[in-house]
């Protein structure tokens, strides 16, 4: 019987290898000893529960017995869940980078005894093709090199050592003046002006690039950046990446036109795309078409969320690729499958407007898509026929779905929650009711703090069936600041608004205390963590923002928020440390970016109404005129009248004018004349804006 020992893993990724013949031993002191002891290399393989090519690999040879024998007589094998620890996937990324290779998932390195980097790749397959060797010939050819050339290992370990150590910011300094605009612009230049994001193929959504070009186009008045990030948004929201029958967003699409996805659903990228949608929706000249579908897209993909995502009160992981063994299977159609549902004229439409075919455009079959939709008639709208669509759907609820990633991640939760809080709001605004969407994310939050965090009130990285992963990682406690902070924003009750404030300000001090490098920025690791070789340290966003990018952006709001500079220093340490990066990067660092923005733009608006969480047209009319901006850097807060600031505040003896509500922006420590018109917002804040 091999001796595997993921039965008693927390992550579903690994137990969903716990009965390879693999002799698989989860990370930590165990397994290192055990090489140790037996002078054998380490095999590591990284992956994660959504990943079509972990599982392609784990059926050709994870599964297979003449493959593990040669792994388990040859090597130490160790499996690690890329999301439940993500420090492990940095590490070891960032030495396969080194290498000269990609990168990508499942991650394959080979370590020494003591956890070292000297070699790796990531996908092999069973047998030799497609220019690449077979995972056995692979093997036995680093333990050759491991016996009998151990010079050559060393040699590597210490160039991959070497770059690990060396994988950390240059000296602090000053970032050059309107550099988020600038970089913004050049960035929007890569923009497909046809089907929208970065040129070329794959497609990712790329969220926190969207974000710069989009504040970029604020800043400098770009229709044409602004129109890149609509763009991309309608063309992902029409696209096959976008699930028409059942809502949300997949992670990749494979072709320019976003027709093919790669089938996983993320929490990140959806969390993301909601928070996007509800920022376009809020601009005042966006189109009715637009507007409707944004509207629809948000309506679809929280209901997806909630039909789909939920573990208790709080978000699952990630939905796989596959099902049934091929990718795809689940979300795609043929005309009969359409027929089988729907009668014969309901089917022929249905099918006219979603693209799908006796050809197919995917492997025989159809994804649903709206990039080619009629000009006229019952099927020109965003989301025509949805009765056949939730006919579709339920007789989809037939099929074997794709697995569910089940663990709960602070960080991911994080950026959920914000994003919901957001689009409540919007919704709010317009009169539109959606108070069940904030309920989500305060229910979400509540379980984050609640049930993740010890009695010190340190937070864990995952929740899976009752098991916690600890340490937390700084990503967990920026993405919860970031949360804590826009539900506050989004609060029309000072005392509620309150607490959450209080929460983000402990949570930032954690970060402080827990993560922070001595250059300013915070190490990805807690200095809890005992069992890595090195603390990541860097300002890359990846598909998240980076947590030094979502922390700079939660201090900075927050010393708004509380009139207390300390923390926009703390902010200006996290942008100094990482200025050379920034500068040498200004893709991989966007949200860094997008923090100095924030840092050189931000406006406080502050609304004082006579009643706490006042609807009357006056107060709905300020809050809409606001919002219409569609600018990331104005940060609201609501009080009622007679409540004081301290003497430091810019909003000191603030108060609403004759008993209206009253509009008053801030920065810089001065605050504008009293607003009490919506028409009179946009150009106080122009100009109030340009005397700074």
């Amino acid at each position: 019987m091999t001796d595997n020992r993921l039965a008693g893993a927390t992550s579903p990724y690994l137990l969903q290898h716990k009965d390879n013949p693999v002799a698989w031993r989860p990370w930590g002191p165990e397994a290192l000893a055990e090489a140790r002891a037996a002078d054998k290399p380490i095999l590591l393989s990284v992956g994660y529960a959504a990943c079509h090519w972990c599982h392609v690999m784990a059926h050709e040879s994870f599964e297979d017995p003449d493959v593990a024998a040669v792994m388990n007589r040859l090597f130490v094998n160790i499996k690690v869940d890329r999301e439940e620890r993500p420090d492990i996937d940095q590490i070891y990324m960032t030495a396969l980078h080194a290498l000269g290779q990609q990168g990508g998932w499942p991650l394959t390195m080979f370590l020494t005894s003591e956890g070292e980097p000297f070699w790796g790749g990531t996908y092999f397959p069973r047998t030799s093709r497609w220019g690449r060797p077979g995972f056995i010939e692979v093997l036995e050819a680093i333990n050759h090199a491991y016996r009998m050339d151990r010079s050559r290992i060393e040699t590597n370990r210490k160039a991959l050592m070497s770059h690990l150590a060396a994988a950390h910011p240059q000296a602090a300094g000053a970032l050059p003046p309107d550099l988020a605009v600038t970089a913004g612009l050049r960035l929007a230049g890569l923009y497909d002006t046809t089907h929208g994001g970065i040129r070329g193929a794959p497609k990712f959504p790329q969220a926190c690039v969207s974000e710069l070009v989009w504040r970029a186009a604020l800043r400098s008045g770009s229709a044409e950046a602004l129109d890149a990030c609509v763009l991309t948004l309608e063309r992902m929201s029409n696209g096959g990446i976008y699930d028409h029958v059942g809502g949300g967003l997949a992670r990749y699409s494979v072709d320019e036109r976003w027709l093919v996805p790669h089938f996983e659903k993320m929490l990140y990228d959806n969390a993301q795309y909601i928070a996007h949608l509800a920022r376009a929706l809020a601009l005042a000249d966006l189109s009715p078409p637009l507007t409707e579908l944004f509207r629809i897209r948000l309506d679809e993909t929280v209901g997806w969320l909630q039909r789909e995502m939920m573990n208790g009160p709080a978000f699952a992981a990630s939905l796989d690729a596959d099902s049934e063994g091929e990718e795809g299977r689940f979300y795609v159609w043929t005309p009969d499958q359409v027929a089988r549902v729907l009668d014969r004229d309901a089917c022929l439409a249905f099918c006219q407007a979603y693209d799908i075919s006796a050809c197919g455009n995917f492997e025989g079959a159809s994804i649903p898509n709206r990039l080619s939709p009629p000009r006229a008639g019952p099927g020109a709208g965003a989301a025509p026929y949805p009765a056949a669509r939730a006919a579709l759907l339920n007789a989809r609820q037939n099929r074997v779905p794709p697995a569910r990633d089940d663990k709960v991640l602070a960080d991911w939760n994080g950026l959920t929650i914000a994003a919901l809080a957001e689009a409540e709001y919007l919704f709010r605004l317009e009169g539109v009711s959606r108070e069940s969407w904030r309920r989500l994310a305060i229910d979400a939050y509540g379980f984050v703090m609640d049930h993740m965090r010890d009695n010190e009130g340190r937070l864990a990285h995952a929740w899976c069936g009752g098991r916690l992963t600890r340490p937390g990682f700084a990503s967990d406690l920026a993405a919860m600041m970031k949360a804590a902070v826009t539900l506050a924003e989004t609060s029309w009750s000072m005392s509620e608004a309150n607490r959450f404030l209080a929460d983000a300000l402990d949570l930032g001090r954690r970060l402080d205390r827990d993560f922070a490098h001595e250059g300013g920025g915070y190490y990805l690791a807690s200095r809890e963590a005992n069992d890595i070789i090195i603390r990541p340290f860097s300002p890359m966003d990846e598909a998240v923002p980076n947590a030094n990018g979502l922390a700079a952006e939660a201090f900075l709001r927050l010393s708004h928020l509380l009139g207390d500079d300390r923390l926009a220093e703390t902010s200006e340490a996290i942008l100094a440390g990482f200025a050379a990066d920034i500068v040498g990067n200004v893709f991989g660092t966007a949200s860094l970016l997008s923090a100095l923005d924030t840092a050189e733009n931000a406006v406080l608006a502050v609304l004082v109404t006579p009643l706490e969480g006042d609807r009357s047209e006056c107060a709905m009319a300020l809050r809409r005129a606001v919002a219409r901006l569609a600018d990331p850097a104005i940060i609201r807060l609501e009080v009622s009248d007679g409540h004081d600031f301290p003497a430091s505040h810019p909003l000191h003896g603030k108060t609403a004018r004759a008993g209206r509500p009253t509009l008053y922006l801030c920065r810089r420590g001065a605050c504008s004349a009293p607003l009490t018109s919506a028409a009179d917002v946009g150009p106080a804040l122009a100009h109030f804006a340009s005397r700074h």
